[in-house]
């Protein structure tokens, strides 16, 4: 099993995924102009693009606290998660790379986000992906199958298999 870490947070990934960094200039290539999620994982049925983001990082000031809440309670952060994966699909399709089925995994390192509000941050972002096409409708071709946003205790909760934790614990 191989970790990935990313600053207070590490994931243990199982054997049957391939994880690779892709929030990395020297990686993607083009951040000048196109935005990156942190990491693609490669599984045997699925692609995921997983997203971090950690406001309890033990090194994070108050003041990136207070501002990172006030940017996901505006919307701000799901504008910004949803540019992310655009341009990560948009990314991916140019390389021929988007053939399985692609999942959206958001990991906010907030544990004071109770379970009520992490579903309404799912709904938020998957109107703003679009999941669905219009009138609510499935696309022919869809471009993600799912997403999800959770902190640590519903990640754990939902994805054991990918189990994650605090560096700093």
């Amino acid at each position: 099993m191989a970790v990935i870490i990313e600053g207070d947070i590490q994931i243990t990934i199982p054997d049957n995924a391939i994880a690779r960094r892709f929030d990395e200039n020297s990686i993607h290539g083009l951040s000048h102009c196109m935005k990156a999620v942190d990491y693609i994982f490669e599984l045997t049925d699925r692609i995921v693009f997983f997203e971090c983001k950690d406001p309890d990082d033990p090194n994070a000031t108050i003041e990136k606290q207070e501002k990172f809440f006030k940017d996901l309670m505006s919307g701000k952060i799901d504008s910004d998660l949803k540019t992310k994966f655009r341009d990560s699909f948009l990314y991916e399709w140019a390389y021929g790379r988007t053939e399985k089925p692609i999942h959206f995994w958001v990991l906010l390192g907030a544990e004071k986000l109770d379970r009520s509000q992490l579903l309404v941050r799912t709904e938020a972002l998957k109107r703003q992906l679009p999941v669905n096409g219009p009138q609510g409708k499935p696309w022919k071709k869809p471009f993600v199958k799912a997403c999800m946003v959770m902190n640590l205790a519903a990640w754990n909760e939902q994805l054991s298999e990918f189990p994650v934790s605090r560096r700093s614990a």
